[in-house]
């Protein structure tokens, strides 16, 4: 029997939908489940595919159908249940054999199990694939982590599998070790800051101004046709028109109000601040959905305090659509802004040389985030891959004055009525600190040298580095 181009071990949906993408695209694939049950059910689910797929009841018979050296695709839950699959696996392979972790792993993981199999002449990739079970299934954002070595022997299965935009494949080679999982972790904080936007831009039109979803949603509609065109707007507009079956109303409205998370959010933010990076956008959506959890205590809270009256104001006429429109705009900007700092300190402190336009390249189609706004950061990134930050661009900067206004009425008015708009609010002060030549931190500084002796520089330059306060330490 001919050998297979590359193996797969977990059959869940994930698992499932990548392999028939696999199949469909002419590779030869051999695959393996835990449960026998279950690589047989999924043999009967891939049907004319099947003749692709060699299904294997041990893990001797599943490493024996692949072509060395064998790239092996592990799909099955993040954490330990890896590193036990990986342990098994690992004896029954050959020097040059590459095992592939494809879930939502924390990169650290990822560093550190590439690190184990150095010296064992085994080698490991750590990959990032973006797009849910559709994308899985016809052609997700992959973003690869690993040796180059290790990365030409998968190119070509990965490069059919992947979603195109304009025929160009939505996957890169982006580093060595766990780069490819970084670049992920940071899309996910980006994705948690888009939804986070756009459900408190809902919250706006529902709260604030009385819109049903049906109304709402034929207005994401409207911005999905120009600068906001996106998946997440799209979908939104979907989902503010679906109908529930049990009430006749709107499905949208029967849904409890809070919010679940994987760990990826949090990761993010969590790396923004171990480097110093600051990802505002990212800490509120990850903040909020931890709130949105707190369901009894908020509704506690709110028999205590009272329910604010949610009123925009009236003064406000016409304008307000495009006004939030533009808003959602600019906040965008900033939440993608700080993404790709954070990624440009991440390459920079572990040595992977990521490369921006490329990462901004594959997220153009297959992922989550998926938008017509990607397609301008590519182009902002390949006329200037070593800029600072993507604001100050002259494209992005031209944006950004343009949208600015509006987001800071939003906000201002937000905050008036009650609303709670955290991701908007921290878009918005982001930029006004970014842009601001001379800020506070000098009192801050003189604080930390009175209390703790830290010293600080001097805007003259002169070599005198603590203050007229004593010793330099507080007395109580």
């Amino acid at each position: 029997m001919q050998q297979a181009e590359i193996g797969l071990i977990g059959l869940g949906v994930m698992g499932s939908n990548l392999a028939l993408n696999i199949a469909e695209k002419g590779n030869r694939i051999a695959v393996f489940n835990r449960t026998v049950a279950r690589t047989e059910e999924f043999l009967g689910e891939a049907g004319d595919l099947a003749g692709q797929v060699i299904g294997c009841k041990t893990m001797e018979e599943f490493v024996a159908a692949i072509r060395p050296p064998r790239p092996i695709i592990i799909m099955i839950k993040a954490g330990d249940a890896v590193d036990q699959q990986m342990a098994a696996l690992a004896p029954l392979l050959a020097k040059g054999d590459i095992m592939i972790d494809a879930g939502n792993a924390n990169f650290r993981d990822t560093v550190a199990r590439f690190d184990r199999l150095k010296d064992t002449g085994l080698t490991f990739i750590g990959m990032g694939v973006s797009g849910g079970e559709e994308g899985a299934r016809h052609g997700p954002s992959i973003m690869v982590g690993g040796t180059e070595e290790s990365w030409k022997r998968v190119e070509k299965v990965l490069t059919s599998i992947a979603a195109k935009f304009n025929d160009e494949p939505c996957v890169a080679w982006l580093g060595n070790d766990g780069a490819g999982h970084f670049v992920k972790t940071i899309h996910n904080g980006i994705e948690y800051a888009d939804m986070q936007m756009i459900a408190e831009i809902y919250g706006i039109l529902r709260d604030g101004l009385g819109k049903s979803a049906a109304e709402i949603g034929s207005i994401f509609g409207d911005w999905n046709k120009g600068r906001l065109n996106s998946y997440l707007i799209e979908i939104s507009e979907k989902v503010l028109a679906a109908t529930d079956p049990i009430s006749g109303g709107a499905m949208v409205d029967m849904i409890l109000d809070k919010a679940g998370q994987k760990g990826t959010g949090k990761w993010s933010a969590i790396e923004a601040q171990n480097m110093g990076v600051p990802a505002t956008a990212i800490e509120a959506a990850v903040a909020a959905r931890s709130l949105s959890s707190l369901k009894g205590e908020r509704e506690a809270a709110e028999k205590i305090f009272g329910k604010p009256e949610y009123k925009f104001p009236v003064a406000y006429g016409d304008d307000l659509k495009k006004d939030l429109e533009l808003a959602l705009f600019a906040a965008k900007i900033g939440a993608y802004a700080q993404g790709f700092a954070v990624m440009a300190e991440a390459s920079r402190e572990y040595g992977w040389n990521l490369p921006m336009p490329t990462i901004a390249r594959i997220w153009r189609a297959g992922c989550i985030i998926r938008s017509q706004f990607l397609d301008e950061i590519t182009t902002a990134f390949t006329k200037a891959p070593d800029v600072a930050n993507l604001i100050v661009t002259p494209a992005f900067a031209d944006m950004v004055k343009e949208s600015l206004p509006a987001l800071r009425r939003v906000v201002a008015a937000s905050v008036s009525a009650g609303l709670p708009v955290p991701a908007l609010t921290s878009a918005l002060t982001y930029f006004d600190a970014y842009r601001q030549g001379r800020g506070t931190a000098n009192l801050i500084q003189a604080q930390r040298d009175f209390f703790g002796a830290h010293g600080f520089d001097r805007l003259d330059g002169k070599d005198f580095h603590h203050g007229p306060w004593g010793s330099g330490a507080a007395t109580f």
